[in-house]
């Protein structure tokens, strides 16, 4: 393929290194549905496209109790989920009071979840993995420990008024970015694990295999 205006011997170089650039940036894929994620690699300036992972999330968790080895097998998971040169897989898993919590079926659910986790320590692991024309090549799992406020069943269902539903996309039934901020007292750990991804060890990865620049 030819670019417009490298006909000329001494426009070659040039339009092959235009042309090499827009190569490197459709190379690059996320598979995932998170908005947050997605919003976390665009305003990161990273190029990328979304594509859903085909992962059965349940069935991956049977017999594994570990929060970093669900979190990061998940991850793992979406990454090989889908073909391309470079893919990106994400998950995050949050444990409470010695139980594993997954995305809320229903408003009820949710508000069932956020009565277990008020005054509680939740713990919160996100793992991100790399893989390369279909194999494994990297991945990284971080965890932050949030300590849930008291929750009155007033402030749950004023909350949920304000947040349904789109915090039933997520594993702890909030956004920090958001009103979720209103569920501590406490937060250890990296924000952006608590979004859903490691992002720095992310890009940091990302530019040793020289898909950002160094």
């Amino acid at each position: 393929m030819e670019l417009p205006g490298c006909d000329r011997p001494q426009a070659r170089a040039s339009c092959h290194k235009r042309l090499f650039h827009k190569v490197v940036r459709l190379t690059l894929i996320l598979a995932s549905t998170s908005s947050i994620r997605r919003h976390m690699l665009e305003a990161a300036g990273v190029d990328y496209r979304a594509q859903k992972p085909q992962v059965d999330e349940e069935e991956l968790k049977l017999g594994e109790s570990d929060p970093t080895r669900i979190a990061e097998g998940l991850a793992v998971a979406k990454a090989l989920s889908v073909m391309g040169e470079w893919v990106i897989g994400s998950d995050s898993v949050v444990s409470a009071g010695g139980r594993q919590f997954s995305k809320p079926r229903d408003r009820e659910e949710a508000a069932e979840h956020l009565r277990f986790f008020s005054g509680q320590e939740m713990r919160l692991t996100s793992a991100v993995a790399l893989a390369h024309h279909g194999a494994l090549d990297w991945s990284h799992a971080e965890t932050a420990i949030l300590q849930a406020r008291p929750l009155s069943d007033a402030f749950i269902q004023s909350y949920l008024d304000a947040e349904w539903p789109e915090v039933g996309y997520t594993v702890g039934v909030f956004r920090l970015e958001g009103l979720g901020v209103q569920l501590f007292d406490r937060i250890d750990g990296d924000y952006f694990t608590i979004l859903g991804m490691p992002l720095i060890p992310l890009l940091g990865a990302l530019r040793e295999r020289g898909l950002l620049q160094s």
